[in-house]
């Protein structure tokens, strides 16, 4: 078994080992699991059944994740994407009146175009095409954008409206307590280079949790599944002549494809699993399973499955190959209820921190690559977006370039991309 696991994942080569492969899985699957349950949250609004939506982001989580382990080697989890799910419920369904099976129509043939694409190697061309500068602001700023995600998520950080955000109240928030002390274990156990300091973490404050009654165990850790059959292979292709379909479909094909660029760039370039010239080897496996698993989700009932950021905190335990990406599509639901928003929230923050010190290679003489870089870095978390980070990244470099009399800088796809981006925004 483990020469079978060393020959298909190339893990002793990558410098890692069975058990840190193993605790960087469950460690990615904790942090993201939250997931199963929000998706459903916000899709069921649309009529959508709730309980046939867990199964369904489950499953083709899972499928998504098994690709990304054997198709391209990473360390990196794949669900449902935050944002995109919000666009299809809220903007689509609700706001457009949509129905939700045009909508899931949609997403589908978002993923059959990216299948092509994937194939015809021009997503992998994006993605090798972007300069290692703004590789570098992209990963600092997933890191950034992942660890304010975090400390929201533990109430420490709220909404304000005279100045955006601003300190919650924790005097009495035992769960923002709570978060914030568990942030100062893990990064204790962090300097003393403890394996799994952030599963361990999370473990001790949901622990805390339920001691405390915060968090109630399940009745059962195995149980059987709600049927999908309510929302599995409910497309309808009656308005594939309608524009409206059309616009829908861009717009989830454009997050989609940026988001899985920059979350692709921004976690390989910090995991050291890019090359010496940049680039990210497999690009096209990794690719082929996020369209595939987009694919396979509309069938099965969901909205776009994309790559995710919290991937990094499983990277951040060491996980280097697919067999993380394996352990976290193998799990299942009932355990992930007792693990509260506010346990994982501080391994997010540490994650963070952790892909923020890919700015120490930034060259910080070069304004011409430094000021790009730090657009990114900065306007993903301010817009809550990664492909609002990497559009600002492009075109600050293209543009700066060119100006600065350096255009033999710049690449034509670079070029190309920078003007698609700004006709998007002139037309949104």
């Amino acid at each position: 078994m483990m020469s079978f696991l060393e020959r298909q994942f190339k893990i002793s080569e990558r410098g890692s080992s069975v058990k840190t492969e193993i605790l960087s899985g469950i460690t990615t699957f904790v942090t993201m699991s939250y997931i199963i349950f929000v998706n459903p949250g916000i899709l069921s609004k649309t009529g959508m059944d709730f309980n046939a939506l867990v199964v369904a982001t489950c499953i083709s989580s899972a499928l998504a994740t098994f690709l990304m382990a054997f198709l391209a080697n990473y360390p990196i989890g794949l669900a449902p994407g935050m944002g995109l799910n919000a666009f299809f419920a809220f903007s689509v369904v609700l706001g457009m009146q949509i129905d939700w099976r045009v909508a899931l129509t949609a997403v589908f043939v978002e993923g059959v175009i990216f299948i092509v694409l994937t194939l015809t190697k021009l997503r992998e061309m994006v993605v090798n095409t972007i300069p290692k500068s703004l590789k570098i602001g992209i990963s600092g700023g997933i890191g950034l954008f992942i660890a304010f995600i975090g400390l929201q998520g533990a109430g420490i950080v709220v909404k304000n409206d005279a100045t955006l955000v601003s300190l919650g109240h924790l005097r009495g928030n035992l769960p923002a307590l709570l978060a914030l002390g568990g942030l100062i274990l893990m990064a204790v156990l962090e300097a003393y280079k403890v394996t799994g300091a952030l599963l361990i973490g999370i473990l001790a404050v949901t622990a805390a949790s339920v001691g405390l009654n915060l968090v109630a165990l399940p009745e059962s850790f195995v149980s059987h599944p709600p049927s999908i059959a309510p929302i599995f292979a409910q497309l309808d292709f009656s308005m594939l002549n309608r524009l409206d379909f059309w616009v829908i479909m861009f717009t989830f094909f454009f997050v989609d494809f940026f988001d899985t660029v920059g979350t692709l760039v921004g976690v390989c370039n910090r995991s050291g699993l890019l090359d010496k010239d940049g680039c990210l080897p497999n690009a096209r496996g990794a690719l082929l399973a996020d369209a595939i698993g987009t694919t396979a989700g509309a069938i099965l009932g969901t909205s776009t499955v994309t790559s995710y950021v919290e991937s990094a905190s499983g990277i951040a335990q060491g996980g280097r190959t697919g067999l993380s990406a394996l352990v976290t599509a193998m799990f299942f639901t009932p355990i992930v209820g007792i693990v509260p928003s506010y346990a994982t929230a501080p391994a997010l923050v540490i994650v963070g921190v952790y892909m923020m010190m890919s700015l120490r290679d930034l060259n910080f003489d070069d304004w011409t690559e430094l000021v790009p870089s730090i657009l990114g870095f900065i306007m993903m978390p301010l817009a809550y977006s990664i492909s609002i980070g990497i559009e600002f990244a492009i075109v600050s470099y293209v543009l700066i370039k060119i100006l600065s009399g350096r255009m033999k800088d710049v690449s034509w796809l670079m070029a190309v991309l920078a003007v698609i981006f700004i006709v998007k925004e002139a037309l949104s």
